[in-house]
């Protein structure tokens, strides 16, 4: 049987680099493989080993890519990461508000089908058959209405789409995604399953998925390599691993940690309103697309809303209005904590008041500081920490990271961590000011079955304090804590 690929007992010749013991991992051909494994346990370490980046001491990784006649390994291999799924690695001019920020927009701003056609003559030769491929990933992924859309406003759910669509273009022989089925909704999961399997019967193409949430392994998937605790585990059927999973766990938070938040000490400074949120008539548009149309929504003290609908729907766009993020918040009619939007209310006065993690926000921050700082920077509300902290600021920050079973990692830089480390940390920085209002945008993004139960059972106890109100965004209806009590759905205008 051909192998594709084959690393015998590797071991990188930078230690830092390093797993526990020497890495051995094959894929063969007719296999498509699901990499499992806890935050932190390694998987991306492996797939850095596999795709060349972390070279070895003795053996390199072994490559037969037949029938691609490529030469190099990264025309064979492509790697959507993570982070690539929201914008990429080399988007150093993000910031937090850009997507909702119009004055953004000008001629020079480029539109989706604009960028897919630069990848696309960029990748290889202008074919019939090439452009039956481009035409045939589109209509598959039902991409049309997409593409006059400008890339800086596309949702992240809509960019895991277009990146998707760019790599394809090139017609890898082997291709890795990570965590490629959060921030989808339920009717793109199934199109992206779909996809992958039809792609891959087509063509010469084998499929690796890194995964975090480990019922989530598409049907098409052979075989699962599980890694933690920084070692690689034999390679195991789908059927067999399926077999053998231990079962998810139903509470992670101890009775200790929850009573220890229940009786947190509350702030002076609170406020008490019947209506936290309220919007009359709000509409949002750009350009001649409407996100928003004649919406009214209310949101009362003590709710519990999840808020729902299609990638492209407005979720995101309807949280940054909440949160002052977007400009156009000022032009509608918007009360919050009992005060009207404009009526003299900084942007900084009401965001002392909500906790706030989403997709844009992890987007936003490239700053490799310490995990500790990170999370001391919800206390001031900036991306980055500008101000030193006091002692018991920093009291706050090791509590909520001890809630988020981040001991010892307080000092670790944000960019050294795991993905899924990464969200805890952003979710320990939601919670540290112990917000009246917590708005929470996908918040379990890239977490392992144990991290997510934790995450469920941190919000249900913070639902538990007096005057705590909650929006939440997922995807997932078992994602969605058991103290939701009220649900809006939006629906994308095409």
């Amino acid at each position: 049987m051909q192998k594709i690929i084959k690393i015998e007992n590797g071991v990188p010749r930078m230690p830092q680099w390093r797993m526990a013991e020497p890495v051995n991992f094959e894929s063969c051909e007719g296999e498509h493989i699901a990499v499992v494994g806890p935050n932190g346990g390694g998987k991306s370490m492996l797939i850095d080993i596999i795709v060349g980046r972390h070279p070895l001491l003795m053996h390199d990784p072994e490559y037969d890519f037949a029938p691609s006649t490529k030469e190099l390994v990264s025309d064979n291999i492509k790697y959507i990461t993570f982070r690539d799924s929201y914008g990429g690695d080399n988007d150093r001019t993000y910031y937090l508000q850009q997507r909702w920020n119009q004055m953004e927009i000008d001629k020079e701003t480029p539109v989706v089908g604009d960028k897919l056609e630069e990848a696309f003559k960029l990748s290889g030769e202008d074919t019939t058959e090439r452009r039956e491929l481009q035409k045939h990933i589109y209509d598959l992924f039902h991409m049309e209405h997409l593409l006059d859309k400008y890339v800086i406003l596309l949702s992240s759910g809509e960019l895991r789409k277009f990146k998707l669509a760019s790599t394809l273009f090139s017609e890898p022989r082997v291709l890795i995604m990570d965590n490629p089925f959060i921030g989808l909704d339920a009717d793109t999961r199934d199109q992206l399953k779909e996809l992958l399997k039809i792609i891959s019967k087509e063509r010469a193409l084998q499929i690796i998925l890194v995964l975090s949430k480990s019922d989530d392994i598409p049907d098409f998937i052979t075989h699962v390599v599980e890694v933690k605790d920084m070692k690689v585990l034999p390679k195991l059927t789908k059927e067999e691993f399926l077999a053998n999973r231990p079962p998810f766990p139903t509470r992670v938070l101890s009775a200790e940690k929850e009573e220890a938040i229940i009786n947190l000490p509350y702030k002076d400074e609170e406020y008490h309103t019947e209506e936290v949120v309220k919007m009359n008539k709000v509409r949002i548009q750009y350009g001649e697309r409407t996100i928003l149309q004649d919406l009214d929504w209310t949101v009362l003290n003590g709710e519990r809303w999840a808020l729902s609908g299609q990638n492209g729907a407005g979720k995101s766009t309807l949280l940054s209005l909440v949160c002052a993020d977007n400009p156009q918040s000022y032009a509608c009619d918007i009360t919050l904590f009992g005060n009207q939007r404009g009526s003299g209310e900084s942007i900084w006065d009401i965001k002392k008041h909500i906790g706030y993690v989403s997709p844009e926000l992890h987007r936003a921050y490239q700053r490799d500081m310490p995990a500790i700082r990170i999370v001391a920077s919800g206390l001031k509300d900036s991306v980055g920490l500008y101000v030193k902290p006091s002692e018991g600021d920093y009291e706050k920050c090791r509590f909520w990271m001890s809630m988020f079973g981040l001991e010892g990692l307080e000092e670790t830089t944000f960019l050294k961590l795991s993905s899924g480390e990464q969200r805890l940390v952003l979710l320990a920085r939601a919670f540290v000011k112990d917000p009246e209002l917590l708005i929470l945008d996908e918040p379990l993004h890239g977490l392992d079955n144990s991290n997510r139960r934790l995450v469920k059972d941190v919000i249900e106890a913070f639902c538990k304090r007096k005057n705590k109100t909650m929006i939440m965004v997922t995807h997932y209806k078992e994602e969605l804590p058991a103290c939701i009590n009220n649900s809006i759905y939006l629906k994308r205008h095409i």
